[in-house]
């Protein structure tokens, strides 16, 4: 994945791949989004698998994207599927992060894709060589020029310069932001370089973002995310006329709703939801596919996962919201079980974690925090 942000000092430019918990901790402590009157960020989960098929069903190059099912009609999201060479497909499903239903599991529902009858018979008979998970921002775009702004921060701080889908930068009806990333990167380091060789500052970096192809780009595609607030209908509807009709030109910038974890509404509310039991072989149980992330952490360090209040799970997230942590997590690294005198108690298998930072995002009183585990643990991931 491209570096999600650039430092540079008077003698040397570094780049630095670094997790969602510095980005928040320096959009947070320099004021970034208030800076631009930015919104908050939007996020959503995608999960994915890697399988070897048969040489008779394998169409190098062929791409099959598809909108809404399995999730229900309020919930936006959709799964892509891309033919890659050596027999390998890529499948994988995108959830946001601002659903509604506490019972919802975004990784059952990745199972019950599976078996829609334009994919299972391409995997059948196929292996599952990797799986995974990370969480992806939808925020997107500032429209300058109407003063509409939507997610993404001020991306100059002093020394450094956030970049790539750290800043944002995502497509989301392309499901793609590496090019994207990698021009804000070429950008930084340009300026960057002015600012030690030629006496310029990094805000030349924000300047020439916006003169760039990408925040065209960003632009055009500024309403897709947000109209999906008000459900798949409508959401095709002004989709359609954006893209058809007004050809991203729309004098209108639409905003995102609440913030992802306060969109979850109290369990009392909706239904739980059956999911059929895995058949082995194209869904398969938790256990089995953390195997097949090669996820490690050493069993001895302190926990990266940590709660802010020990207390909410039991008093807030359990009763209210039927313990969603159980669910929205694609790890099962948070389970609730019985102690000693009978209670449910939320206990935390941080060494299950896929660093996705899900938990981090949709906890509903944001209580879990994601740390950077010691010693480079985590996934081992090497055909994602």
């Amino acid at each position: 994945m491209p570096p999600s942000f650039i430092f540079w000092s008077t003698s040397q430019l570094k780049y630095s791949n670094i997790s969602s918990f510095y980005e928040q901790k320096i959009i947070r402590d320099y004021k970034l989004r208030e800076k631009v009157q930015a919104q908050h960020q939007t996020y959503a989960l995608g999960i994915k698998e890697v399988w070897e098929i048969d040489e008779m069903k394998h169409k190098p190059g062929a791409v099959l994207h598809t909108l809404g099912w399995p999730l229900d009609n309020k919930t936006y999201g959709g799964s892509f599927l891309y033919h890659m060479q050596d027999r390998q497909v890529s499948l994988g499903l995108v959830v946001a992060l601002d659903y509604k239903n506490p019972f919802l599991n975004p990784y059952e529902e990745f199972q019950k894709l599976k078996h829609h009858p334009a994919v299972r018979p391409l995997l059948e008979g196929g292996t599952v060589l990797q799986y995974g998970a990370r969480t992806l921002n939808e925020g997107g775009f500032q429209d300058m020029i109407l003063v509409k702004f939507q997610s993404i921060p001020h991306p100059v701080f002093p020394g450094g310069a956030i970049i790539g889908c750290s800043a944002g930068f995502l497509n989301v009806p392309k499901i793609k932001g590496t090019h994207t990333a990698m021009k804000s990167g070429m950008l930084a380091a340009e300026s960057a370089f002015g600012a030690l060789h030629e006496g310029s500052n990094m805000e030349t970096y924000w300047d020439n973002l916006k003169k760039s192809w990408v925040w065209e780009e960003l632009r055009k595609a500024r309403n897709y995310r947000p109209a999906f607030e008000y459900g798949l209908v409508p959401g095709l509807a002004v989709s359609a006329v954006e893209h058809y009709i007004l050809n991203g030109r729309s004098p209108v910038t639409l905003k995102h709703g609440k913030p992802d974890h306060e969109a979850t509404e109290p369990a009392n509310l909706h239904t739980p939801i059956a999911y059929p039991k895995p058949d082995g072989v194209v869904s398969f149980d938790v256990p089995t596919s953390l195997y097949r992330s090669n996820t490690n952490h050493e069993h001895d360090q302190p926990a990266h996962l940590r709660l802010q209040d020990k207390n909410i799970p039991e008093l807030v997230n359990l009763p209210k919201y039927a313990g969603p942590e159980s669910r929205y997590c694609p790890a099962r690294v948070y389970e609730y079980v019985p102690n000693g005198e009978g209670q449910q108690k939320l206990h935390i298998n941080a060494q299950n974690c896929l660093h996705c930072k899900a938990c981090d995002i949709k906890d509903p009183k944001q209580n879990i925090k994601w740390t950077v585990p010691e010693g480079g643990g985590g996934p081992g991931y090497s055909v994602m």
